[in-house]
Order: C-alpha cells, then sequence, then structure tokens
C-alpha cells in the first residue's frame, strides 16, 4: 500500500501538534492553576495570612497560626511569593497524577481533561493562589490516601515525598490534622475487613506523618518562640459558636452574678455572631482578647459543655449538617483584609506596593458568577460520592476508586464536625476540601464513558506489569 504526499505531510503535522503539546502542556498548566493570581497580579490573600506571616518577625506565639507554615511564606518574599504558588501549583498537578496513576487511570488526555475540569467548576485554582493553609487541606486527603494504598505502586522517591508533603500538611493546620488523624483511626479500624486494600506499611507510613507533622510544628515553635509548645488553640473558637448558638448567654444567665466572670456584665449585649465576637468591635477587645479571656473562656466551654449536653449535641450535629452545604468559592478573599496589609506594610515593605496594586485590593474580585456553577458542582458532587459508595455495596465492590471515595467522604464527614463545631459553618472550610469530591467524580465518570486504558503501565502484584 503506497503513502500519498498528503499523508506524509498529515503525519508530519500531527507529530508536529503532538510536539508541541508535549512541550507546552508541562508549562501551561501549572501557570492555568494559579490563574487567578496570575490575573489579580499578585498572590491572593486571607484576613489569616498576616497572622503567618507576622510569626518569623514577631517571634511569639498565637493562636490557631502555624509557624511552619509561617515560615514557608517567609522563604518565599523574596520572590513575591510567586515561589510559594509555583509550589502549590506543581504539588497539586503532581498529587492529581499520580493519584491517576495509582488507581490505573493515567492517560495524558483524561489528566489534562481533568485538570481543566477541576479549575473550572471548582475552587482548586483559587486555593493554590492563595497564601493560606487551605490547598494543603485537600491535597493531604490524597497524599495520605497514596501512601497507605499506593505502597507498590509508587517508588522509594514518591513515598518519601509523599510522606514530607503529608507531615508539612499536618503541620500547617490544626483542622487539617484532625481529619488526617481521623483518617487514619479510622483505616486501623477498616483494615481487619479490607481484604488486604489496608497494607499494614502504609497504614504505618500514614500514621507515623502525624507524628513527624507534630514534631515540626513544636520544633518550628522553639526555633521561633524558644517555646517547646504546642501552636496555642485557645478556647475562643469554641465559644465563639456557641455564643452564636446561645449557649453561652444561658450559660452567664444561670451563672451570674453567683460567679464573677468579666462577661457577666456583658451577658445581655453579646454579638450574635463568633465572628462579631472576636474580629469585630466587641467587649472581647475590651476584655483583652485572647490573654484576657482565654481562662474564662475555656471554663465556660469546658461548664457549658457538662450543663447542656443535649443542647451541645444538638448544636453540633445542626453545625456539622450545615458546615457540609456551606461550599462556596471565595468567602474572606475580599479587599477587607486590614491586618494582612498592615502586616506586609509594616514587615515586608517592598511588597507594598504591588500587593496594593492587586485587584483584590481594589475590590475587583467578585465571586457571585464564580458560585453559580461551583456550588451546584460542589453539592452534585457529594451526592456522587453517596452514589458511588451505594453501587459499591449493591454489587459487593471494594476497588481503589470505591475506597478513594469512601476515604473522601470521611473527609468531608470530619472536615464537617471539626470546622462547624468548632468554628461554626463557614463557606472557606467547605470549599477547601470538597474539589477533591468533584476529582473523584470525574475519576469515576472517565473510568465509565472514558476511553480504554490501552497503553497504561499499572504494576500488577508480583512486581510484573501490564502494557
Amino acid at each position: 500500500m503506497s503513502i500519498t504526499t498528503d499523508q506524509l505531510r498529515a503525519r508530519a503535522a500531527d507529530t508536529f501538534w503532538l510536539r508541541l503539546a508535549a512541550v507546552a502542556l508541562p508549562l501551561l498548566l501549572p501557570l492555568l492553576m494559579i490563574a487567578p493570581a496570575v490575573w489579580n497580579g499578585y498572590p491572593l490573600l486571607q484576613w489569616d495570612t498576616g497572622g503567618y506571616l507576622a510569626r518569623w518577625y514577631e517571634g511569639y506565639l498565637v493562636p490557631s497560626r502555624s509557624t511552619v507554615f509561617g515560615l514557608y511564606l517567609h522563604y518565599g518574599e523574596g520572590f513575591g511569593f510567586w515561589i510559594n504558588l509555583a509550589v502549590q501549583s506543581l504539588a497539586t498537578l503532581w498529587l492529581l497524577q499520580l493519584t491517576l496513576r495509582v488507581l490505573g487511570l493515567m492517560q495524558t488526555f483524561r489528566f489534562v481533561a481533568i485538570s481543566f475540569g477541576l479549575m473550572l467548576s471548582t475552587a482548586l485554582p483559587w486555593l493554590a493562589s492563595m497564601l493560606l493553609t487551605d490547598i494543603f487541606a485537600g491535597l493531604s486527603v490524597l497524599s495520605l490516601f497514596l501512601l497507605v494504598v499506593g505502597a507498590s505502586r509508587t517508588s522509594a522517591r514518591e513515598k518519601i515525598s509523599l510522606f514530607v508533603f503529608t507531615a508539612f500538611a499536618v503541620a500547617t493546620h490544626s483542622a487539617t490534622l484532625g481529619v488526617l488523624l481521623g483518617l487514619c483511626a479510622a483505616g486501623w479500624m477498616m483494615r481487619p475487613f479490607a481484604g488486604g486494600r489496608l497494607p499494614l506499611a502504609g497504614l504505618t507510613q500514614a500514621s507515623l506523618t502525624i507524628v513527624a507533622g507534630g514534631l515540626m510544628l513544636v520544633s518550628a515553635n522553639y526555633a521561633l518562640s524558644g517555646k517547646l509548645a504546642w501552636t496555642p488553640g485557645g478556647y475562643g473558637v469554641a465559644f465563639g459558636r456557641m455564643m452564636q448558638d446561645g449557649i453561652v448567654a444561658q450559660y452567664l444567665n444561670d451563672h451570674c452574678p453567683r460567679e464573677r466572670y468579666k462577661l457577666c456584665p456583658y451577658r445581655n449585649e453579646l454579638p450574635a455572631s463568633a465572628d462579631e465576637f472576636l474580629w469585630g468591635k466587641s467587649m472581647f477587645n475590651t476584655l483583652g482578647r485572647f490573654n484576657g479571656l482565654n481562662d474564662e473562656m475555656g471554663t465556660i466551654v469546658v461548664q457549658s459543655l457538662k450543663d447542656y449536653p443535649a443542647w451541645q449535641a444538638g448544636a453540633a450535629l445542626r453545625a456539622m449538617g450545615q458546615q457540609l452545604l456551606h461550599v462556596a468559592t471565595g468567602e474572606g478573599t475580599n479587599g477587607w483584609i486590614p491586618h494582612t496589609r498592615g502586616i506586609i506594610e509594616r514587615y515586608i515593605p517592598a511588597q507594598a506596593a504591588p500587593m496594593r496594586a492587586a485587584r483584590q485590593q481594589n475590590w475587583g474580585i467578585n465571586f457571585d458568577y464564580v458560585n453559580w456553577l461551583h456550588v451546584p458542582v460542589a453539592l452534585a458532587s457529594m451526592l456522587a460520592l453517596v452514589a458511588l459508595l451505594a453501587q459499591a455495596l449493591a454489587n459487593r465492590r471494594l476497588d481503589d476508586l470505591t475506597l478513594l471515595a469512601g476515604t473522601v467522604t470521611l473527609a468531608l464527614l470530619g472536615n464537617a464536625f471539626i470546622c462547624g463545631v468548632i468554628s461554626g459553618p463557614h463557606d472557606r472550610y467547605g470549599a477547601r476540601m470538597v474539589w477533591v469530591a468533584t476529582f473523584v467524580a470525574l475519576m469515576a465518570a472517565a473510568r465509565r464513558w472514558g476511553p480504554g486504558d490501552a497503553g497504561q503501565d499499572v504494576r500488577q502484584p508480583g512486581g510484573r506489569h501490564r502494557h
């Protein structure tokens, strides 16, 4: 059979475009993953960002502000923090690719399509574009899962990278630590029933990341503050949620003035929301904020748990349910970040001008249109997880994708419980985790309706490969 000149030209053109794609994609995807920051003209900031940045300069510990994450940000200052975003973008793409590969679903087109789908329909690129711990919350669920399940399908270098990444994520935020600790505990409990899909070595490595992350945090706290201590959490956040539910007002009415609490004179003037109490102009400031009220808030939190157990349980369940539905992108990502602006202007003056010129600082970001898509996708993705698990249960099937769906479901429930019950429901807490559900849903759709997996390199038991 002869090959015509037109056919040769067509093949040459196809080869050219394939080569161009092979060169362009590795450059384009990381840039698209942080497209919101590029469009903004500066990394996205949050109210909490300043508290992390200040840890290097102030040298003392404050509630809920990880020194490990503060150091991570500090080392990016000389690059305008763009190197931090590069790390976040590359880590995200690496974990997406590695998850697809370990689950036997990796194809270049599929990886690119799923990545684009997540960039368009979820909060993922906004999280990767932000100087905040939130990006590591969802990514660490994937890295922990890969440590456990992918033991025989990842190299030694990949295992070390997964271990270090997960330990770092543990050290960045107490809620992330809590979710991962819960997943490890669930893994150990499920291991006898998982039919060998939860290897002992994998579970041990995953559990050790919690220990390593804790040691990392304590070491950083000691290096910066001279105190061998855990990052103070305080009772303020839990107190605020209980105040919002009316529990604090009832407790004060029941115990004042018999017990001399500083808040007794203000028991009829408590703000309606925890955010207004903790971050607005309330009696919290008048009474010395965390330093002045932490002991009293701790007493009220603990004692009210004993005094009103049914009320507390009902409020906790409501908060957890509400948190599962709070999944909108962009909460707190606006121009009102006076503390963070002040920290940058005081300690990193070279960054003040580009920071002020960004769209965010000029109120140029509006998430209303974004959430017309993101919220329905997030809610539908959680329903897809339930459907996937129900189908697996009906078919008595426990494959790796089902195991990942179960892991992500537990992570969402754990995140909703920890964040909703302690801090109160916020969209930010839901959005930083729910994109992983969308990732699983896209993988399930690709497996069911996508092209075949011919050409994959999947490690089989015993070290053999199929091609």
